[in-house]
């Protein structure tokens, strides 16, 4: 949808003219961060205001992944009325987490949006957008449809089935899609997009040396302190074979012969 679209759709469900804030804040997302008291850093920004309809966004803990989707979200809910924003996570206390995050952004919008409806798991504006938080359950997300954002947080954790259970959420409304995660071994959706995907998404990918708010020295203690595998997992973002893991993935992969015929179970 482009930006003009955008704004005449929001017109129609407003009952005053849109003032020349209200444009300029539904026109450009890192300027609503701004408004928020948000200055996103130069990634954030671009994520921020891409036109991508797929996001993959491989960010090492504490570099603002989370407060990114925070506020596309938000900024989705209150400049595209009707839309509907889901939040999945690995646990309902994670997404929980997140959708804190859209509600505490929530608390700085001014003037502030009406609501019809606020509780601990889900919001729904007066122009009839929702923001709703998931559980890590397969059979009770497919209760919902016709999604036009879905964020999918850690998603290295979240489960294959459930992750095939949103896709089709987003089918009829040409809606987004965002991945973001810490790496959870080579296997799995997130690590398939991310080493297979192509051109069909927009990668990001942040180390914890990219992330200004995370000094060297803090680094260097957590290198010492937590070993190589995990330092390099969680801040470095790379995608490394866990530690119970009995054999690596290069050497599994090197055992696969697609030429040799199975034993049994086939002619």
């Amino acid at each position: 949808m482009t930006i003009a679209t955008r704004l005449a759709r929001l017109e129609r469900t407003v009952p005053v003219p849109l003032t020349a804030h209200d444009r300029a804040m539904a026109a450009d997302p890192v300027a609503f961060a701004c408004s928020l008291g948000v200055t996103p850093d130069d990634w954030q920004a671009r994520v921020l205001r891409s036109p991508a309809r797929r996001h993959l966004l491989l960010c090492a803990r504490q570099s603002g992944k989370s407060t990114t989707t925070a506020i596309m979200a938000l900024h989705h809910a209150v400049y595209r009325p009707a839309s509907l924003v889901l939040l999945v996570s690995p646990s309902l206390r994670q997404s929980s987490e997140l959708f804190r995050k859209v509600t505490g952004l929530l608390r700085r919008v001014v003037p502030a949006p009406a609501l019809d409806e606020d509780n601990r798991l889900s919001l729904t504006l007066a122009n009839g957008a929702r923001v709703v938080s998931l559980p890590s359950s397969e059979a009770t997300i497919r209760g919902f449809s016709a999604a036009t954002l879905i964020i999918e947080d850690e998603a290295a954790r979240v489960p294959d089935d459930l992750h095939v259970a949103i896709r089709p959420m987003l089918a009829t409304t040409g809606g987004t899609l965002a991945l973001l995660s810490t790496p959870f071994g080579k296997r799995g959706h997130f690590w398939e997009a991310w080493e297979h995907g192509g051109d069909a998404w927009a990668w990001t990918r942040i180390t914890a040396y990219d992330c200004p708010r995370i000094a060297p020295a803090f680094l260097e203690d957590e290198r010492a302190s937590m070993g190589d595998l995990a330092f390099r997992s969680e801040y470095l973002v790379e995608f490394c074979d866990v530690e119970n893991q009995a054999f690596s993935s290069e050497h599994v992969l090197a055992a696969l012969d697609d030429m040799l015929r199975p034993l049994w179970g086939a002619a």
